[in-house]
């Protein structure tokens, strides 16, 4: 009776080890993230959010959408008013989809074009054009993750408009962003 209880208390203890080993987080890491980019929303007083899913220790996709909160942006004959960016990223560090990683991401973003029309008494806006446009780009940056899953990524890159719609040819990505990794 007693060799029965004792291997009844292996087995059992065997597989509660198993399965805590199963449950323990870096064997099965969280997926997702949930990001704001607070340069932009400091800088331009745009707000960016994105999601980030977390394909394997050394990829990820996600999306990344943008709206103004600003009607007027002073300084800026051109400006994004709304955006929506989806991007890949392959990381090239040894961590669990952190540190420094290379993107591929396509925008499609609209805006509105300020033409002013210069006289010799005063400057008037002549017009606002809204514009849709279509870009594709790269970039790269750093993610750093701690235990408890906060997320912070710095990043920059460079893309190409490929429709012609409006008046600048060259579109930027890049800011700060903070999350959280659940």
């Amino acid at each position: 009776m007693k060799k029965y209880i004792l291997t009844l208390l292996i087995i059992v203890y065997s597989v509660s080890t198993h399965a805590q080993q199963h449950m323990d987080p870096d064997y099965y890491p969280s997926t997702n993230e949930l990001k704001i980019n607070m340069s932009n929303l400091i800088g331009f007083k745009w707000f960016d959010v994105s999601y980030e899913n977390i394909l394997n220790e050394e990829s990820s996709i996600g999306i990344g959408m943008l709206f103004s909160l600003d009607d007027e942006q002073e300084g800026l004959e051109e400006y994004r008013t709304f955006s929506v960016t989806p991007y890949y990223r392959h990381f090239l560090s040894r961590g669990y989809a952190e540190g420094f990683f290379v993107e591929a991401f396509t925008m499609i973003h609209s805006g509105k074009d300020e033409d002013y029309d210069y006289d010799n008494t005063s400057i008037r806006n002549n017009n606002d054009e809204k514009y849709t446009d279509f870009a594709v780009g790269v970039s790269v940056g750093t993610k750093y993750v701690t235990r408890r899953g906060f997320v912070a990524e710095v990043y920059a890159g460079i893309g190409r408009d490929m429709l012609g719609n409006s008046d600048i040819e060259i579109v930027g990505r890049g800011g700060v962003s903070i999350g959280f990794r659940f």
